[in-house]
């Protein structure tokens, strides 16, 4: 019966536990959170560079031509004679001249 207890099943150290989790961690922060932070910083400074006749596409799809870059919103021309206010965040991305 001492062969019973010589085989004993030694537990883990906690480090050992934690440390697939630890690398599950740091394979998604460099996978998914980094780029998308990089991303948001990205579209951040690209709506704050927009200037008057600078044209835009919104995330609904509607392009318009920047009239005043206000601190919460941006004026903007979508028609002759029809302006709206369009919140930063509905930016989707700034037109190039050579696209329109």
């Amino acid at each position: 019966m001492n062969f019973l207890y010589a085989a004993e099943v030694q537990q883990p150290s906690l480090i050992q536990s934690l440390l697939p989790l630890i690398i599950l961690f740091v394979i998604f922060y460099f996978l998914v959170i980094l780029p998308q932070q990089k991303e948001a910083k990205r579209h951040k400074q690209m709506v704050e560079s927009l200037k008057k006749g600078d044209k835009i596409v919104t995330t609904g799809g509607i392009i318009a031509e920047v009239v005043k870059n206000e601190p919460d919103f941006i004026r903007a021309k979508i028609a002759d004679n029809v302006e709206v206010k369009i919140d930063k965040a509905a930016v989707a991305r700034k037109l190039n001249d050579e696209k329109v």
